[in-house]
């Protein structure tokens, strides 16, 4: 019984190895083990758990749908039984391990990167795995500890925990408005007198449409504008060189307001959200790791 127990372990962690490389090769490489030993412990844990875990082709490795329930269920139970025997060996307050997170690139180059180094000053056991996308993808399946993400949840079995509501702003340089003028109201932006810069929606695909709030009143604005982007770093630039106006998030500490390199050009309609969540798989067993950085990132926004 012992013997059959520490093979389904063993099954379970080359498992999180073939997730975590994407690839069978790459999961013999990080556990020191052949492509072939890897295979057969797969193997041995599909026949255990009467499912087929991975669908494998000559250029990639994805869970099934089977193998991402059963993922996402065993990996918080698997990481709360690492930090136990981590606790009974002394180390009850050490974060340790690796930690990967899927984060907004605006959020990690604005907040969290020139923070970052405080972090792992601070937990020098731990290691980081940051990875900047456009989209929350599959975070049990892209083995991601935890995600930051502008936006709202969607229906998922994540546990989803918001941070802020950040402001949107409609803005423009000093130098754009010199050579257009400044609208007096949201409306003239519809007029075809103004370059308005798009940003698409990861979501849709399509660019997200003008909302100007004001208390309980809401315009939505058709834009003309002939250059859309997917990166808030991008929309920040072009917007700052004076190429066109820009809707944009609003966060404390950034200096772009403050410094007079853009304009908040409708105050009196600035009353739109837009929130920052965290996800993670699960709401219980969280690993110490995972906790740390959420605190982290908690007091940052906070701040």
């Amino acid at each position: 019984m012992a013997e059959t127990g520490t093979q389904l372990l063993e099954g379970v962690a080359v498992m999180a190895a073939v997730v975590d490389a994407r690839s069978f090769n790459g999961a013999g490489e990080a556990l020191d083990m052949s492509q072939s030993g890897v295979s057969r412990a797969v193997a041995r844990l599909e026949a255990r758990l009467g499912i087929r875990l991975f669908e494998r082709t000559t250029r990639s490795v994805r869970l099934t749908d089977e193998g991402r329930r059963f993922h996402e269920q065993v990996m918080p139970l698997i990481a709360a039984l690492q930090e136990a025997t981590a606790d009974a060996q002394g180390g009850a307050t050490a974060i340790r391990g690796r930690l990967r997170v899927n984060v907004d690139p605006f959020f990690s180059r604005l907040i969290l990167g020139p923070a970052l180094g405080d972090f792992l000053e601070r937990h020098p056991a731990l290691e980081v795995e940051l990875r900047t996308r456009d989209d929350l993808g599959d975070l049990v399946g892209d083995g991601f500890d935890l995600a930051l993400r502008f936006g709202h949840p969607q229906p998922s079995s994540l546990v989803a925990r918001k941070l802020l509501d950040a402001r949107v702003l409609t803005v423009a340089s000093p130098r754009y408005l010199k050579r257009f003028g400044k609208p007096a109201h949201p409306q003239e932006l519809e007029d075809g007198r103004h370059r308005c810069i798009q940003f698409r929606d990861p979501a849709t695909g399509r660019a997200f449409p003008w909302e100007f709030h004001q208390k309980r009143r809401k315009l939505v604005i058709r834009t003309p504008g002939a250059l859309t982007v997917n990166d808030a770093g991008t929309l920040q630039s072009v917007c700052e060189a004076g190429y066109g106006i820009a809707q944009m998030f609003a966060l404390p500490q950034d200096p772009l307001l403050s410094d007079k390199r853009l304009v908040n050009l409708f105050p009196d309609w600035s009353d739109e959200r837009f929130p920052l969540y965290a996800y993670h798989p699960s709401r219980h067993h969280v690993p110490a790791k995972t906790r740390a950085m959420l605190d982290f990132v908690v007091a940052l926004v906070s701040g």
